[in-house]
């Protein structure tokens, strides 16, 4: 709003939507026309949050598909839950609502109308485009995935179930034991905001203490280190002058990863030491204030290959403005510079909501979410290591770190001068925003011995109008098959004389080593 101060009313009507929702929606039933965030910080009911009723009210979904904060609240006095015949009178003499069963409280749709932001695109004077923005789609992307289809809800993975217990609706009640009891955790990926209101929560008058903001940020911890992310380091080849190694990287969340605001990262960080621990390559790392070292202004492209410690590998979504120049202002957001964000499994370019889901990468990357095939939900990176004629052996450590608030996102903001602002950033400069470790590995390559020469090898390739390929071998030997970018292909054994090989790929350059017990060489 301070950057287009005209479109106030519209600005912090849709913040209020969803962060206010019960304190927005009575305010609308007693016949106000909107509701603002003034209005928001003298109302108790909306200063909860998004508190039990945020979900617990909400009617069965229509058929139309939801985004911005278009709840619908049902206007009587229910609140839907999960068990069938629910024991009424405690909870309506306690809090005046009427337990009711609903199956909708189950199912992904319920959340999809705070986690579907489609926003209008503002042009630089200030002026309306017409056009609409997708902020974050995490409902979408979950839609966009093998997750909705294996009824794997978003329930399932943040509000846990409580497994082979059952729970007493009331204790001295004779009712039924319940199954399947789900706890609301409700965790995410945002530790730094979480330590933020716990170090501030006196002055920023939250009643919840150290204790129980600790609980939820091990929750969330646990979600970015063992519930999101997997990792597979391999040594490819080794040269006099190279090391070849392959980085994969899988989703197994049901969203993109990291997703939600754009302001969350992954930045992947690679460095190869030799045997007395100094450093003789690194891709990735961080500064004193927990910039990305050599980041790329105005932001990093995506890499299918990196080769140069300037080549940083960071997985992201950045918003572009009507000109096409990066923005952190949402109102200015007119298209996606980049997203090349880990994709979920099951994910496809033929989904009926990949409008909003899009992948944008600035160069053709045939393996991203396609090992081997389409869905995959992971991405290879291949790291060409030069190690200036060191030949000894090397121990190579690949690590993801996750920033929900990187500081390259927020210096714009912070050099607005208002109270509030002042306020956030002196909670910010003191707050602990190293970035979280989700996951790490270290392989060890071998030192370089070099290859022995084999003059007298008789090998000819020939290829054949028909698409196939004769192998001709003087001795039995193993050929593997590697594209340029290092990543094997194939593999075969070769017997003396003729092998015929199908080698049906794509056209390209393709790399040939043939090997035997005493060497190898291409």
């Amino acid at each position: 709003m301070f950057t287009n101060p005209q479109l106030q009313a519209e600005i912090e009507g849709t913040c209020t939507r969803c962060h206010a929702s019960l304190g927005r929606f009575a305010g609308l039933m007693n016949g106000q026309e909107d509701y603002s965030i003034e209005e928001m910080l003298q109302d108790s009911v909306a200063l909860d949050g998004v508190s039990c009723l945020s979900c617990h009210r909400q009617a069965p979904q229509p058929e139309t598909a939801l985004h911005t904060g278009r709840l619908f609240f049902d206007e009587a006095n229910w609140a839907f839950g999960q068990y069938s015949s629910p024991l009424v009178t405690p909870m309506a003499l306690a809090t005046g609502y009427i337990p009711e069963f609903a199956a909708h409280t189950s199912d992904s749709k319920l959340c999809a109308a705070c986690h579907s932001l489609v926003t209008p695109t503002v042009d630089l004077d200030g002026n309306l485009t017409g056009e609409d923005f997708v902020e974050q789609a995490t409902w979408h992307e979950w839609l966009n995935s093998s997750y909705s289809t294996n009824n794997t809800t978003c329930q399932d993975c943040h509000l846990p179930k409580v497994e082979n217990q059952l729970i007493r609706l009331a204790v001295g009640l004779d009712t039924p034991p319940r199954p399947d009891f789900r706890l609301h955790t409700l965790a995410g990926g945002n530790t730094t905001m979480l330590k933020i209101l716990r170090d501030n929560n006196e002055t920023l008058g939250i009643v919840a203490g150290d204790a129980e903001f600790n609980e939820t940020i091990a929750a969330t911890m646990d979600n970015l280190q063992n519930k999101s992310l997997t990792m597979q380091l391999e040594e490819i080849d080794r040269t006099g002058d190279s090391i070849f190694v392959s980085l994969k990287l899988g989703n197994i969340t049901g969203h993109k990863l990291p997703s939600g605001y754009p302001a969350r990262r992954m930045t992947v960080n690679l460095v190869a030491r030799d045997n007395l621990g100094n450093e003789i390559f690194r891709s990735g790392g961080f500064n004193n204030e927990y910039y990305v070292v050599n980041e790329d202004s105005p932001f990093e492209p995506h890499y299918q290959i990196i080769s140069e410690e300037e080549q940083v590998q960071i997985y992201e979504m950045v918003m572009g403005d009507v000109e096409n120049n990066r923005t952190t202002v949402l109102t200015r957001a007119d298209s996606h510079l980049k997203d090349n964000r880990l994709v979920p499994l099951g994910f496809s370019t033929t989904s009926i909501v990949y409008d909003t889901t899009e992948i944008v990468l600035n160069i053709p990357d045939p393996d991203f979410n396609h090992d081997p095939a389409e869905g995959s939900g992971t991405d290879i990176v291949y790291y060409h290591i030069p190690t200036n004629n060191f030949n000894g052996p090397v121990e190579i450590t690949a690590e993801v770190y996750f920033q929900s608030l990187p500081p390259i996102f927020l210096q714009d903001i912070l050099e607005i001068n208002t109270e509030e602002i002042t306020h956030f950033a002196e909670m910010f400069s003191t707050a602990d925003k190293t970035p979280v470790l989700m996951k790490a590995q270290i392989i060890d390559v071998d030192e370089y011995v070099g290859v022995e020469e084999k003059e007298n090898y008789n090998i000819r390739v020939i290829a054949n109008l028909r698409g196939s390929y004769d192998v001709y071998s003087d001795r039995p030997l193993l050929m593997d098959i590697y594209s340029i970018a290092g990543q094997k292909v194939d593999s075969r054994k070769l017997q003396s004389g003729k092998n015929a090989w199908d080698g049906n790929f794509a056209s390209g350059t393709y790399i040939l080593v043939f090997s035997e017990k005493e060497g190898r060489f291409k």
